[in-house]
């Protein structure tokens, strides 16, 4: 028996599990359905037994179970682009007022900056790290998402910083959509998705919950 194989068959299978296009598809059926059709497959032929399909796809459920009860909430995503934004202003010596205007003229965050650019990603860098270790803390992450997660903070806030932003009814935005697929909370960073869409309550600015 393959078990490089099957541990292959079962990463695969929970990676699909926690990404947002797999969560929605396997809301629908599909994703499961597929599964298992690929591991009646591999039953058929030999390369892995009956209990070890079964295994593999109790493991997609459990993953998915799991990443739903995880998934950043309205409210978890409100507090969070609220507390990002005091970050911005502070940083600045701006008002939320001030900052929403200049990005609704159709302003950077790198232009606003100017000057205080690299202390903006900075201390973005931080905030969202924070929140980061704030997620494992609470057993929303393990240890292991959350590094990956960090190792493109800095990436993902530095692009974020230099890009022209729009204006959504619920404020500063980069459109996108919020828990379930619901309308982002607006802000400048909603949690959500990163590595994965429920994993990733934050790795740098961005509005794809």
């Amino acid at each position: 028996m393959n078990k490089k194989l099957i541990a292959a068959i079962a990463t695969t299978a929970l990676a699909l599990t926690v990404s947002s296009g797999a969560v929605a598809s396997a809301d629908s059926g599909k994703g499961k359905d597929k599964l298992s059709s690929l591991l009646s497959g591999l039953v058929s032929k030999g390369t892995i037994t009956q209990s070890q399909a079964d295994a593999i796809v109790k493991a997609q459920t459990d993953a998915k179970a799991l990443a739903e009860a995880n998934r950043p909430t309205q409210a978890e995503m409100q507090a969070h682009r609220s507390a990002e934004i005091a970050v911005i202003t502070s940083t600045l010596g701006i008002t939320e007022a001030t900052l929403t205007s200049r990005v609704k003229a159709g302003e950077s965050l790198a232009t606003i900056a100017g000057a205080k650019k690299d202390a903006l990603i900075t201390a973005l860098v931080a905030f969202e790290n924070n929140a980061i270790d704030a997620r494992v803390t609470a057993g929303k992450l393990t240890a292991a998402q959350a590094t990956q997660m960090k190792a493109n903070t800095t990436a993902h806030v530095t692009e974020e910083v230099n890009e022209v932003r729009g204006f959504g009814k619920k404020g500063l935005s980069h459109g996108g959509k919020g828990p379930k697929g619901g309308p982002a909370a607006g802000g400048l960073v909603n949690p959500g998705v990163g590595t994965t869409s429920t994993a990733k309550y934050s790795s740098g600015i961005t509005m794809r919950a």
